[in-house]
């Protein structure tokens, strides 16, 4: 089966591109949203000294404030408004779906259709607005900490860098749900998409500056070169991977008449979880680098600073604990997100049965089976992709915009976004068609 990418190269052509006014007008739309985010980065918070700032901040680069500088395309390391970025609706979002599990009130509202999934997102921003507030008092709280950071320290610093750190981070959640429904692509996705791009030149630059300065030899640079093109051509092919699960429909007798039984599937991605486990492990496996690197190292126990040592980037401890994460978390949100059970009680709801399964419960442990057995592939899939640019990064000082959480974010948000332009491109070509037969139809009635 052809990509969406290979599709949307086969059908496009100027003149449909030229006759998709609505299309169009999302693309601006998209680019003009964008583009808005990238001049909130550059915006910084008030009463914030930018140069001590930057200075504490390189000390602090490769911990978890890297991992949030590199979501919200630099704006922490400008502290700017926009510093927060998408993340706190990202964790609300996640904390909501764990609690759709397991609270019998949200899981009945996730099953009432658009009505229950609208209360369900009323409580994810209520969310955001809880955790973007309390985030923002830490970092204000932690930014009058550091020495000479803050120009006056104070309630009035405290409680403006929570409005303008909340502010910026609900402004985001809206331009990003606008995004979804004026524009193309999923909006949140988007926003953290184009942070990564933005620093994509810089970290080629710095690539390509390291060969010059001789740091890295040129052969050391085609071999990085070629393994990105292999890695990224791997997420394409697995991230469109599915194990289709054949489903059979028993005939019907409509009056008079006999229909045979329909025939359809079950699409069970190979890498159900997406994204998730290699952000999760990346943020919890950097806290500890970053807790140290805000006290004091000379009041570090022994203890602390050998743990926290085994687990800087490259060392053979970290790459366990990465792997096991991610394999760990892979399963878990998959469990999450995916229920066998409901979605063999629907297929038996609707006549539906998998060949040779019995419906209900003996459907349900089938796809569970299944679904473990594709969710490994997928595990092993993920801590391939994350723990090769690791390697490279500890052993060559590639920048830190090569890793591979970065890099599934980008193939996966592009292949979404292609997918949406290729699915507008063909609705304008069978409203092209379904006018023209209606003019045929007009003109042999007179």
């Amino acid at each position: 089966m052809a990509s969406a990418a290979e599709q949307l190269a086969s059908n496009l052509n100027f003149s449909t591109f030229a006759k998709a006014e609505d299309l169009k007008k999302r693309l601006w739309f998209t680019l003009g949203a964008l583009l808005v985010y990238r001049l909130g980065t550059y915006i910084p918070l008030p009463g914030l000294n930018p140069a001590a700032f930057a200075q504490a901040f390189q000390g602090q680069a490769g911990g978890i404030l890297g991992l949030f500088n590199m979501f919200s395309g630099g704006a922490v390391e400008r502290m700017a408004i926009f510093a927060l970025g998408i993340m706190p609706y990202i964790s609300a979002s996640i904390i909501v779906q764990l609690m759709t599990s397991v609270v019998p009130a949200l899981e009945q509202l996730k099953k009432e259709g658009e009505q229950g999934r609208k209360v369900i997102n009323q409580y994810t921003r209520y969310g955001t607005v809880l955790l973007g507030a309390l985030q923002a008092y830490g970092i204000a709280v932690g930014l009058e900490s550091g020495s000479g950071l803050v120009n006056d320290p104070g309630w009035f610093f405290r409680i403006s860098t929570v409005i303008s750190l909340l502010g910026g981070t609900m402004f985001l959640m809206w331009l990003g749900e606008q995004i979804t429904s004026r524009g193309i692509g999923n909006g949140i996705s988007l926003i953290i998409f184009a942070g990564i791009v933005a620093h994509l030149p810089t970290a080629l630059a710095g690539t390509l500056e390291l060969g010059r300065t001789g740091a890295l030899s040129t052969p050391l640079i085609l071999a990085i070169i070629v393994m990105v093109v292999a890695v990224i051509a791997l997420i394409v092919f697995v991230e469109r991977a599915q194990r289709r699960l054949l489903i059979q429909y028993p005939k019907r007798q409509v009056g008079n008449r006999m229909f045979q039984g329909d025939t359809s599937h079950l699409p069970l991605k190979l890498n159900t979880s997406g994204v998730i486990p290699a952000i999760f492990a990346s943020s919890l496996l950097l806290l500890p680098a970053t807790l140290a690197g805000f006290a004091n190292a000379a009041t570090l126990p022994g203890w602390a600073t050998t743990i926290v040592g085994a687990l800087a980037h490259g060392q053979p401890l970290y790459m366990v604990f990465y792997g096991a994460m991610i394999a760990f978390f892979a399963f878990f949100y998959t469990a999450i997100v995916f229920n066998p059970k409901d979605t063999a009680d629907n297929l038996k709801k609707h006549g539906g049965f998998i060949p040779g399964i019995r419906p209900g419960e003996r459907t349900a442990e089938y796809i569970d089976y299944v679904l473990t057995r594709i969710t490994v592939i997928g595990a092993i899939y993920l801590i391939f992709v994350c723990i090769l640019p690791e390697i490279l990064i500890s052993q060559t000082g590639v920048p830190f915009y090569l890793g591979g959480t970065s890099l599934l974010i980008v193939v996966s948000v592009t292949l979404d976004t292609v997918a949406q332009i290729q699915g507008h491109l063909i609705a304008q070509q069978y409203e092209g068609l379904i006018k023209k037969s209606k003019l045929r139809g007009g003109k042999r009635g007179r």
